[in-house]
């Protein structure tokens, strides 16, 4: 599976600094994550490819202490990790909640396998 994608359409996402002793996001940069992401109803688009997960327009890199899991009781994947956008850190956290997501489940769980081998 290498250099493949993972495609998905997540019905939550949530952006959020982190670490805390990372520089502060301007009001503008809170503002369109709110929008895009934070506040925004809509199911986004996430893509992942090697070790970039884009999430809309915004492009994570740097990406580390990836969590992948399928919460007891409920019908859905979450993926949580620390990443960059731009200059930024960031924690990211992106949850599917319809029919495919055990596929998506072992398809982000084999992705983090493959790139990331020591991240545990």
């Amino acid at each position: 599976m290498p250099n493949s994608e993972i495609k998905y359409l997540a019905d939550k996402v949530h952006v959020h600094r982190w670490p805390h002793d990372t520089p502060i996001w301007d009001d503008s940069t809170q503002k369109q994550l709110d929008d895009s992401i934070n506040k925004n109803p809509e199911k986004k688009q996430i893509t992942i490819k090697d070790k970039i997960v884009q999430v809309g327009k915004f492009e994570f890199n740097s990406i580390k202490k990836i969590g992948v899991s399928v919460p007891l009781f409920k019908n859905e994947c979450t993926m949580v990790f620390e990443g960059q956008f731009g200059k930024l850190f960031a924690h990211v956290h992106i949850t599917i909640k319809h029919g495919n997501y055990l596929d998506v489940f072992n398809q982000l769980t084999s992705w983090k396998n493959r790139d990331f081998p020591n991240d545990s």
